[in-house]
């Protein structure tokens, strides 16, 4: 892939592979790792529900992966005197590792960070537009990778973001699930986009982008490249889908000027969910692309942003319907979502 960014890809102490993606030609990443860890050893299974048909992956070995350290103690910052981290160099843009305590590893697939900014106290919102126009570079760098690898059906690029929703350390970083069969979430939209252009011809995707626009009180910024909206049955509180307006299948499919785009859209919609309430908001963002086999023709890539807070010291909580259920109830109408983002209310 052609990439703005030089690409370095080196081992960690423990034969992890880390790769540095520099926006500056020319740094120096010899830094070895000079840490004493053990080989990684996991426990990852895929077990199949008899009932559902549902894969768990079942990796009892992350029981004791890192919890919230201390900020002076985070592993994701860049190595000094007295504290050696996952990345070796005294600095870095973009950093992207294997995981040391993975839920995916071998034959049951691959689990990546992606670490966006050396800066501990940052945030994706607060990232300069050519930073998260990089990370976007680097998205579409490692699922062409990823995808190409033996045995790998689907590759999910995604952000969690705030203690509400699980995240065990503050630093700004994603993470990135090659996996060996395709999410039930993904194959459920997948049957939905091929049965609807099996019976129309067309992309479900698009015939809904075309909708929304038409209907218009979803909206909350529209570019040439890209829309934002809060879907008519949005299942969060302030769930936001950004999608381009040409049918795209996959991130690496994006043009130079799309990826441009993106990065500004996908900041400016991150902040109007930090300026809602009392702080910056709990999400996780979503990647939903092309699997890697059939399904790439009707698939139609989707960042969805989905926002866990519904007001101020309020969290929308999964319980009985939709952890037992699986059917979600939403306590704020999207049309009101979507003034709100658009400072209307």
């Amino acid at each position: 892939m052609n990439l703005d960014l030089t690409r370095t890809v080196t081992k960690l102490a423990d034969g992890r592979e880390l790769i540095y993606y520099d926006e500056t030609p020319g740094q120096d990443r010899s830094a070895a790792d000079e840490r004493d860890l053990p080989t990684v050893s996991t426990t990852s299974e895929l077990r199949r529900d008899p009932l559902t048909g549902e894969i768990t992956a079942v990796a009892g070995h992350r029981q004791d992966r890192t919890f919230l350290p201390a900020a002076d103690q985070c592993p994701l910052d860049p190595s000094r005197p007295g504290h050696l981290s996952e990345i070796p160099a005294a600095d870095y843009d973009v950093a992207v590792f294997e995981n040391r305590f993975p839920s995916l590893a071998g034959d049951t697939g691959r689990c990546e960070v992606v670490v966006f900014s050396a800066e501990h106290a940052s945030s994706f919102g607060s990232l300069p537009v050519s930073r998260i126009r990089h990370i976007v570079d680097v998205w579409a760098d490692r699922t062409a990778e990823l995808a190409a690898r033996p045995g790998i059906e689907y590759v999910y690029c995604f952000e969690n973001r705030g203690v509400e929703v699980g995240v065990t350390l503050h630093h700004p970083h994603g993470q990135i699930y090659a996996f060996t069969f395709v999410p039930p979430r993904m194959q459920k939209m997948l049957d939905v986009a091929v049965a609807y252009h099996e019976s129309t011809g067309g992309c479900v995707a698009c015939d809904s982008l075309a909708e929304e626009k038409a209907e218009g009180s979803r909206i909350i910024t529209a570019g040439e490249y890209f829309t934002a909206y809060v879907p008519y049955a949005g299942r969060w509180p302030f769930q936001v889908d950004i999608v381009p307006n040409r049918h795209v299948p996959d991130i690496p499919a994006l043009t130079s000027a799309e990826r441009d785009e993106l990065a500004a859209i996908g900041k400016d919609c991150v902040q109007r969910l930090d300026a809602l309430f009392d702080g910056p908001m709990p999400y996780i963002g979503s990647w939903y692309q092309a699997p890697v086999g059939a399904g790439r023709t009707e698939s139609h890539l989707r960042w969805q942003l989905a926002a866990l807070r519904r007001a101020p010291g309020k969290l929308k909580y999964l319980a009985g319907t939709e952890s037992g259920a699986g059917a979600f109830m939403n306590d704020i109408r999207p049309e009101r979502a979507a003034a709100m983002l658009r400072g209307e209310e």
